[in-house]
């Protein structure tokens, strides 16, 4: 009877701490940061009764120290662009004040001292009256002609094209919602409802969509791909609550620049496979099983490479009961992350790009990412053995064995990613938006904020001003020949523009 109580209570306190384990991981999804970011520390440290050691002095400078990340950018106060309008205000003595007080002879001017402020002004929206003058003929009755329109981003509708492209940057880049712009347009004396600005979404979507679909073939062009999807809730009228959609993200390589949303009413495997039909190339992604049948229905078209970042997460959900295990995993995730840095400052410090850059990531990945990677394996095999089939270690462990070879194939190639961070970066864009508009209308509005977001994206992607380039794109779309219209896409605008003047020293 005592074994089988030691036996029951060892089951009853491995499921607790497993379950514990669950719900410490769902926690940690919905309430914290994602640290995707291996140098990211925890927001909250857990609570030790031990007093925590001073930490050691920090080193001497060292010029050839590599740095992680971006380094700091100087302090102080900077000079004003020089594309900032100038609202000159110039102070003088009055004429007693000039007087010199030693020998009342009036002072002459010897310079100027400036001191520079910044302002701000409300935005004006402001009314075009498209003017038709008609035409009469004096000796014939009637025959009378009018001058022609030019065509409008919405034939017959209020917006022009600054004004859909400030509400287009509101809601899908800089997340705001509409009832919100309705209150600030209120405010410049003007009375815009929320429904009427998400129709004018829907047709600014239409008019962009020739224009959208030449963006997905210039990015599924790439021969790298990086995508992954996030839920955004639908308004259903059928329903007491509202169901959820996905948007899936693609994001182009180098030489194709660009992000492209695809909006699916599933998380089926239908979406991808129909958005990647005809693509072929390295695809970046989690370990999503939609995928699987993508890769092998391919014919090998199609090249799986997964991503250290999910797979040091599974080691970090494990931490709390199996530390030893968990931190010696992100360790060695460390050191992979290491040589990427090494070569990131490589390539920084002899102004590499392209393949050039590309044969360094290779050359470094080759010598010390790849016996990193033989010894972490052999490790996993050997404490695979040790650990609880069920517990966290267990799922971690089996996570990186079984996506072993999608998660080396980088080291095979230079224009390869460790991770798949490029792609849940963008997919911020959607997290912070759904935390304010809450839901989309309908499929039909999935759609349309699949195509806007597009533009959105593509231009932060490209650092191009997102207000500048739709609203000459909405501008030019009504007359653009289609067989120019490839000219309109983001990469291609932004290199016709001029160049920027570079500031005064």
């Amino acid at each position: 009877m005592i074994v089988e109580l030691l036996r029951a209570l060892r089951g009853e306190r491995r499921d607790r701490e497993a379950l514990q384990a669950r719900l410490d991981a769902l926690l940690r999804r919905y309430y914290a940061p994602r640290p995707d970011n291996p140098n990211q520390p925890l927001l909250f440290p857990p609570l030790t009764d031990e007093v925590p050691e001073p930490p050691p002095p920090p080193p001497p400078p060292d010029e050839n120290q590599k740095q992680r990340g971006k380094t700091n950018q100087p302090h102080g106060r900077r000079q004003p662009a020089r594309e900032l309008r100038r609202d000159q205000r110039r102070y003088e003595l009055t004429a007693a004040e000039r007087l010199c007080p030693d020998c009342g002879q009036e002072r002459r001017e010897i310079g100027v001292d400036t001191t520079h402020q910044y302002d701000y002004k409300p935005a004006e929206v402001f009314v075009i009256e498209h003017q038709r003058v008609k035409y009469a003929c004096k000796c014939c009755e009637g025959k009378v002609a009018i001058a022609a329109k030019p065509p409008q981003p919405i034939d017959r509708g209020l917006p022009g094209p600054g004004l859909g492209a400030q509400i287009i940057v509101d809601k899908y880049q800089d997340s705001l919602p509409l009832y919100r712009s309705e209150a600030r347009f209120e405010r410049l004396g003007v009375t815009l409802p929320r429904s009427t600005m998400g129709d004018w979404m829907a047709a600014f979507a239409k008019l962009l969509k020739p224009l959208y679909r030449l963006l997905v073939e210039h990015v599924l062009a790439s021969r790298v791909l990086h995508t992954d999807d996030t839920t955004v809730p639908v308004r259903d009228e059928k329903q007491s609550t509202h169901r959820y959609g996905r948007l899936w993200d693609y994001i182009g390589d180098a030489d194709h620049p660009g992000v492209v949303f695809d909006y699916t009413a599933t998380h089926a495997r239908d979406g991808p496979a129909t958005f990647l039909k005809g693509f072929q190339g390295f695809l970046q992604a989690d370990a999503y099983g939609g995928y699987d049948g993508i890769y092998t229905g391919s014919g090998g078209t199609i090249v799986e490479v997964a991503c250290w970042a999910h797979a040091r997460n599974k080691f970090r959900d494990a931490q709390d009961t199996d530390p030893e295990r968990a931190l010696a995993a992100k360790a060695w995730v460390r050191k992979l992350y290491d040589v990427e840095d090494e070569a990131k400052a490589e390539i920084a410090r002899l102004k590499l790009t392209g393949a050039d850059a590309a044969a360094v990531f290779l050359r470094l990945r080759q010598q010390k990412s790849v016996p990193l990677l033989t010894s972490l394996c052999q490790w996993l095999l050997a404490q695979k053995q040790q650990v609880l089939p069920k517990s966290p270690s267990a799922a971690a462990i089996n996570y990186v064995l079984n996506q072993w070879e999608a998660l080396t194939r980088y080291t095979s190639n230079g224009d390869l990613h460790i991770d798949n961070n490029l792609s849940e970066r963008t997919l911020k864009l959607i997290g912070i938006g759904r935390n304010n508009w809450l839901f989309v209308g309908s499929d039909q509005g999935g759609k349309t904020a699949a195509v806007l977001f597009s533009f959105t994206a593509t231009c932060k992607h490209l650092g191009i001003d997102t207000f500048a380039y739709l609203r000459d794109v909405l501008t030019r779309l009504p007359t653009q020949p289609a067989d120019c219209l490839a000219e309109l896409l983001p990469h291609r605008w932004h290199a016709s523009r001029p160049a920027a003047q570079p500031p005064p020293p």
